[in-house]
């Protein structure tokens, strides 16, 4: 179950940079490259609301995402509730003769 959730996460991340990397520094975002035609389809203020909603959407996927791949960890062989080794007992080899 861990690999799957690793590869949604990564999915997730690729899909926020995607988020970030076509917004504008300055808060234009696709209303510069696209020009009237964005305006005329979504207009010039959703878009910028379309792609912080994705980026908030994004970052919470990723999270919830870590948050639930701690359940699927198992606690190593040799450890007990407080995370120190057990130490295993033996007895001395007999000596023979």
């Amino acid at each position: 179950m861990i690999p799957l959730i690793t590869i949604l996460i990564i999915l997730a991340c690729i899909v926020l940079a995607f988020f970030i990397l076509i917004q504008n520094p300055k808060g234009g975002g696709l209303t510069g490259t696209f020009g009237s035609m964005s305006s005329q389809v979504m207009g010039v203020k959703q878009s910028t609301d379309v792609m912080e909603k994705g980026t908030w959407t994004m970052i919470s996927v990723i999270a919830g995402l870590c948050i639930i791949s701690v359940m699927f960890f198992q606690k190593p062989q040799g450890m007990d509730n407080n995370g120190k080794a057990i130490q295993q007992k033996t007895t001395p080899a007999k000596k023979g003769k």
